[in-house]
């Protein structure tokens, strides 16, 4: 204890309270400071946390709205939507969807919802027949995050049957377009027959001139019967029971039925290059035939001095024959019509020629293309499969793979519509 406090006791208890009093009252400062600036921090926050409280309510009604928007856009779609989980079962579907699947649905694995409602489905182009002959095209998405794949299912059952009619409607007026034209071919010799009918009537007509009517009478009846023959073969498309045969076989005959035709016009068939030993699987003889027809095709627009060069090649699936000939060639605004049937620029020609060609060759798997030479004449170029080592003929693989062909055009139609 210090001297100055033993010796004024009364004077430094004063001090010291006076000193206390003090410190008392800036404490008492400081905490006023303090608590109005925690009041105003309090206040600050329980603003804030309103605010906060306000933007979630409104993000939330947001949601909500969004979610309630979703489900009626959902339940508005004309066609069905299903979402599968991870595992492929049905998550959620929106009410089409459930109409055109039936129920259960929910929790139930894909594939069983559709082996039960499937009366036909094909994979390939992702449609479902029902057993209530709906026709539902199917289109799949994985949602970004790849749990979930979402499967849009539209009914496609009108679209379907007016494809089939229109498709219907196109054969039909291809049929009666092809009968139109086959009538007016036929109608021409058929006329001139009646006409020499008539003339044979005649009482006061010579023996000779009877005669020169009947020949003349049985030309006609001769390019009437070509007509159907070549018609027959068009349609049929070289029909038959496929055999194996050697190219070399094939194109010895047609040296051999050439040789004829073209000497009558002064001119001659070159074979190129030598045949390969390779094997092909058909009806020689129609492929032949259809060679032929293009020796004749030439022999008709060139006549006197008719050449055809005639070369081969082959690779490891197809054997290429190519025929040139030195006429004018082809103008090429036809050429993609050269082929049609009864398409014809000669008075005497029938326009079924080159169709039947290329019926033949397409009925064998192969196909043919026509082009001009840079010399001037014409070339065709065919391509025939080859007979692999061991495999065996197919009887009537030929009107099956025309038939095939057939189908997979009136498909592709079916697609473009």
């Amino acid at each position: 204890m210090s001297q100055t406090s033993l010796n004024h006791p009364g004077t430094t208890t004063a001090q010291q309270l006076e000193e206390a009093f003090a410190a008392f009252n800036r404490v008492s400062v400081e905490l006023d400071t303090s608590y109005r600036q925690l009041q105003e921090r309090v206040a600050q926050l329980t603003e804030e946390l309103a605010e906060a409280r306000s933007a979630r309510l409104q993000e939330l009604a947001e949601k909500e709205r969004l979610a309630n928007r979703l489900a009626l856009l959902m339940g508005a779609l004309p066609g069905g939507v299903v979402v599968l989980d991870p595992n492929h079962h049905v998550r959620d579907v929106n009410p089409e969807a459930a109409e055109m699947l039936g129920h259960p649905l929910a929790g139930r694995p894909w594939q069983e919802v559709l082996k039960r409602n499937a009366a036909q489905l094909d994979v390939a182009q992702q449609e479902l027949l029902t057993h209530q002959n709906r026709r539902l095209s199917m289109t799949r998405r994985s949602l970004p995050d790849g749990a979930e794949v979402v499967v849009l299912l539209t009914d496609i059952t009108e679209l379907y049957a007016l494809k089939e009619r229109v498709n219907r409607e196109q054969r039909l007026s291809a049929m009666g377009e092809m009968a139109a034209r086959l009538a007016h071919q036929i109608r021409t010799p058929l006329s001139s027959t009646l006409l020499y009918v008539s003339h044979l009537a005649r009482p006061e007509l010579e023996t000779v001139q009877r005669q020169q009517v009947a020949e003349k009478m049985r030309d006609r009846l001769r390019h009437m019967e070509q007509l159907v023959n070549s018609m027959l073969t068009f349609v049929k498309g070289g029909a038959c029971e496929a055999q194996p045969f050697s190219a070399a076989e094939m194109i010895a005959a047609l040296q051999e039925m050439a040789h004829q035709r073209l000497q009558a016009v002064g001119g001659s068939l070159r074979v190129a290059t030598e045949t390969p030993a390779v094997n092909l699987n058909g009806n020689c003889e129609a492929l032949t035939s259809a060679l032929l027809n293009l020796v004749d095709n030439a022999v008709d627009v060139i006549g006197d001095g008719a050449e055809v060069t005639l070369s081969t090649a082959v690779d490891k699936q197809s054997l290429t024959i190519s025929l040139q000939d030195n006429g004018p060639g082809i103008d090429e605004d036809i050429l993609e019509q050269v082929f049609d049937p009864f398409f014809t620029t000669r008075v005497q020609g029938t326009g079924l020629g080159l169709a039947v060609v290329a019926a033949t060759v397409r009925g064998h798997g192969g196909t043919v293309e026509v082009s001009n030479t840079a010399t001037g004449g014409a070339e065709f170029m065919i391509q025939l499969p080859l007979l692999e080592a061991g495999q065996s003929p197919e009887p009537a693989s030929i009107w099956q793979r025309e038939q095939q062909l057939n189908n997979n055009e009136n498909g592709k139609a079916r697609q473009s519509l």
